[in-house]
């Protein structure tokens, strides 16, 4: 199968987020399992100021190659993505957004052609490209080149949705007609998700219980409605997880590399993490580790109304991240009560991301919603045993048998949960064999992969 990825990031040309990661990854998996795929990104200032080895295929087309054989083209517009940022600065969003994305959606339609690449499957993703239905259907129903290619809308994050003002909808090129409750019309604005949503032949997120939730008024942002009307065509994939960058056999990062045969060396990275994060190197205390965005959605909310009473009980908190101002305040003055029990670093530190996720005995991630969620992941991997709110992607990931679960999101369920992980800790034989099977679980992303190519195949029967 022939298959375009559509997305604004991808790894490791550009990132802001979790999106750049699948999208850098998925291709690469279904390279490996026998497909043809290329990839039209934007191309940001990031990428012009790179080392990649980059060529040029025309005037306002670059490319590169990822994988054996993956191409990955680069829609050039100096005026649009010539910029510091991939989507706004420190001052928000950009306010030509409208226009720098419709004319990246527009070019890739116009780049098929131009290469001969006739495509079974476009792979949109989030707002940025999923324009690319719209104008597939009304500029190009009527030429035989475009006229048997289907489209997969992923939806990493339904709260991003490309809002605009109405008065802008002349620059998309569309006929207004569209503009309405069954195109991109959303409460008097311009909604561009909900119009690759209405348009796209498939819509998938990034998770099947998210792919549940959305359909509901508490996580939809709005767009429940849409979705189920298109029930029948709205699927969930997870996620997979790059294990050649997360796996605690050949980690660079951290200070013993081990397995499930040698686990007395995940311990010794336990002594390790409490040294560099200057906590008492006592083995007999849980070590809860956090890599995380500071913010309510994380479940710093909980986390916040609970922390004094957490800081009494047995165990040490390491919290590497940073967000919301109120939540660095509340904890660095939780750092100054409770020096022997919180270590904080308030930063983005990949190293010491590795060694939080290897040297932890219990990685805390109480999400509010998480569409997907790698950490829980990362942590499985590692034997480090996810404590979660059974939400999205968490909730498909971690059971009783391989972690911790509360499904009342009060700080009460959460402060339970602790308390029986801390519990759990103390039982070693129990302890190690929860270990063990946490280590077993397989969320690679040849088995995502393998679900994409039956949503492609869904797609053009």
């Amino acid at each position: 199968m022939k298959i375009l990825l559509a997305a604004s990031e991808v790894v490791p040309f550009a990132k802001t987020g979790g999106l750049a990661d699948v999208a850098g990854a998925l291709p690469l998996a279904l390279e490996d399992l026998g497909q043809e795929v290329i990839i039209a990104m934007p191309y940001y200032k990031v990428i012009q100021n790179s080392k990649f080895k980059i060529q040029k295929l025309k005037a306002d087309v670059s490319y590169a190659i990822i994988g054996r054989n993956i191409k990955v083209y680069f829609i050039e517009n100096n005026t649009y993505f010539n910029r510091d940022g991939l989507y706004g600065d420190k001052t928000g969003d950009y306010n030509d957004n409208l226009d720098r994305f419709s004319f990246y959606c527009k070019k890739t339609l116009q780049l098929l052609k131009e290469i001969n690449f006739k495509a079974d499957i476009i792979h949109c993703h989030d707002w940025q490209s999923a324009l690319i239905p719209l104008y597939l259907k009304a500029h190009y129903a009527d030429d035989p080149f475009f006229k048997d290619i289907k489209t997969v809308l992923t939806v990493h994050n339904i709260g991003y949705q490309g809002l605009f003002p109405a008065q802008e909808f002349s620059k998309l090129g569309l006929d207004w007609k569209l503009f309405s409750m069954q195109g991109l019309e959303f409460y008097g604005q311009i909604n561009i998700l909900k119009g690759g949503m209405v348009f796209s032949d498939i819509i998938n997120t990034v998770s099947p219980t998210y792919s549940k939730e959305i359909k509901t008024k508490e996580f939809g942002f709005g767009l429940e409605g849409v979705l189920n009307q298109r029930n029948d065509s709205v699927f969930g994939v997870l996620n997979g997880l790059d294990y050649s960058v997360w796996n605690p056999d050949n980690d660079r990062f951290i200070a013993k590399n081990y397995s499930c045969g040698n686990l007395e060396d995940k311990y010794k990275n336990k002594a390790d993490l409490q040294k560099i994060c200057n906590l008492p190197q006592k083995a007999n205390i849980p070590l809860f580790g956090i890599v995380s965005r500071l913010a309510e959605q994380k479940g710093f909310d909980l986390l916040s109304f609970g922390i004094d009473k957490i800081c009494k009980m047995n165990l040490q908190l390491v919290i590497l991240g940073t967000g919301d101002l109120k939540y660095h305040v509340l904890l660095e003055n939780m750092v100054k009560k409770y020096p022997k029990v919180i270590s904080l670093h308030l930063k983005f530190d990949d190293g010491l991301a590795h060694k939080i996720y290897a040297g932890s005995d219990i990685f805390l991630m109480p999400s509010k919603y998480e569409p997907c969620g790698l950490g829980q992941m990362i942590s499985l991997r590692y034997g480090t045993i996810p404590l979660v709110f059974k939400t999205g992607g968490l909730a498909d990931t971690v059971t009783e048998d391989n972690g911790f679960v509360f499904d009342v999101y009060k700080k009460e369920a959460l402060i339970k949960t602790m308390n029986k992980a801390i519990n759990a800790f103390g039982k070693k034989r129990n302890w190690k064999e929860l270990i063990l099977r946490a280590m077993q679980y397989n969320f690679s992303w040849v088995e995502s992969a393998k679900k994409y190519i039956e949503l492609y195949v869904k797609a053009k029967s």
